[in-house]
């Protein structure tokens, strides 16, 4: 059964966005695995508190995470005129992305393969 034309579709697809205010990075040189390890500690947390998580924890990945919500924190004041102090973290996840395969040489003329994983950012905030 057809559901309309084309552009009908995505008219309706396209009037459904979402206003919260979000930043996202991409093709971060970090796993999706220590990168979720890092975003599960500030789910659902206020902004402040979860920059001080992220300021005291000790991974690669938190200072990634730390600029990605003072993006989103900047994003939700200039694009949105959202209060800063009413801001938490809504969603954080990470999706993974291209692997970067490198050769490792081994012993008798052989080789490994290295896979240096990527992956994509996202963190999004809403007011309480």
């Amino acid at each position: 059964m057809a559901k309309g034309h084309r552009s009908q579709i995505k008219k309706e697809r396209n009037a459904q966005k979402d206003s919260r205010p979000k930043a996202k990075v991409t093709f971060v040189r970090l796993s999706s695995t220590k990168a979720n390890i890092v975003l599960n500690q500030i789910k659902g947390k206020d902004v402040n508190t979860a920059l001080a998580i992220l300021a005291y924890t000790p991974r690669y990945g938190a200072r990634i995470i730390e600029k990605l919500v003072k993006s989103a924190v900047a994003n939700a004041e200039h694009n949105n005129s959202m209060e800063t102090a009413n801001l938490f973290v809504e969603e954080a996840f990470s999706t993974k992305g291209p692997t970067l395969k490198r050769i490792r040489p081994r012993a008798q003329g052989r080789a490994y393969r290295i896979d240096k994983q990527t992956s994509h950012i996202t963190v999004v905030l809403n007011e309480r």
